[in-house]
Formats: structure tokens, C-alpha cells, sequence
């Protein structure tokens, strides 16, 4: 399996994810940095301090409006904007790449069968006498080193 294959996997899966993101980033962006540039702005001008400005702009949610009329602080905005969308890009990233694909067996079943080849069961195991594991597969009793094992068996009830 590729890289490329691995990213196209990784993003399939992450396709809600991806779009959680995008309008969290659309969000924050009208909630928190319209709100930081207006007030930004409002301490260029001497209208406030800044830290007066800021808290008052960022508990007014007309200051996305007020950013393209009164202070004319859309460059502010654009400006503020570049750092915000690499925080979130860089998050994201972080966020992908815990969740890509980890290998070969990724959302493989543990202790599958799948996971052998035909017969690679028979290096461990005995097919003819031991302690019965199932249809032709015995624990064997001769065997040297650790020969743990747990055995998982469905119990019905009727």
C-alpha cells in the first residue's frame, strides 16, 4: 500500500472531519478574529484601550459587521486571518495524521483468521493431537517455550 494510497484512505475516513474543520474554521473566524480586528482598529484610533476594545467587541457579535462599515478593518482582518488559518491547518494536520492508517492490518479484526496463510497456523499448532483449539487445530503438549493461550468460546443459551 502506497502513500498515496494511504492519504486517499485516511481522507475518505476523514471526510466529516475535514468539513467539521472547515465551518469551525468559518466560525471562529466571523466569532473571534473580526471581533480582535475591530478592536484592534478602535486602539489604532484612540477610541479605547486595547484591552477595553477587545472585550467589548468580542461579547458584540455585530462586530463582523462593523468591520467592512465604521472602522474599516477588513485589512486588519485579512492580516489576522493568515496566522489564524495556520494554527488550524497545523491542528488539523496533528489531528489527521493521529488518525491515518497505521499499517497493513488497520481495521483488521485482532486474532483473525484472516491474518494467517493457509497452514502458517500449523507452526504453533498441531493438527493432529494435543489440547483441542478447534476443527483440526490442537495445542500441543510437547511443545517448548510459552505455549499461553486464551481461548475465547461462545456460550448459548436457549
Amino acid at each position: 500500500m502506497g502513500n498515496l494510497d494511504k492519504a486517499r484512505k485516511a481522507l475518505k475516513q476523514n471526510k466529516k472531519f475535514v468539513i467539521i474543520i472547515v465551518v469551525l474554521w468559518i466560525i471562529l473566524a466571523i466569532v473571534l478574529v473580526a471581533p480582535v480586528a475591530v478592536g484592534i482598529e478602535r486602539a489604532i484610533n484612540k477610541e479605547a484601550n486595547l484591552f477595553n476594545a477587545l472585550a467589548e467587541e468580542i461579547t458584540s457579535f455585530s462586530s463582523f459587521f462593523r468591520m467592512f462599515g465604521i472602522y474599516n478593518s477588513f485589512t486588519t482582518f485579512l492580516k489576522l486571518l493568515i496566522p489564524y488559518t495556520v494554527v488550524v491547518v497545523y491542528f488539523s494536520y496533528k489531528g489527521y495524521a493521529a488518525t491515518s492508517v497505521k499499517g497493513e492490518y488497520h481495521d483488521k479484526e485482532h486474532g483473525s483468521s484472516g491474518w494467517s496463510k493457509k497452514g502458517e497456523q500449523y507452526s504453533i499448532l498441531s493438527k493432529e493431537k494435543g489440547i483441542i483449539l478447534a476443527k483440526d487445530n490442537y495445542l500441543p503438549l510437547d511443545k517448548r517455550g510459552n505455549i499461553n493461550t486464551l481461548i475465547v468460546r461462545r456460550f448459548r443459551f436457549w
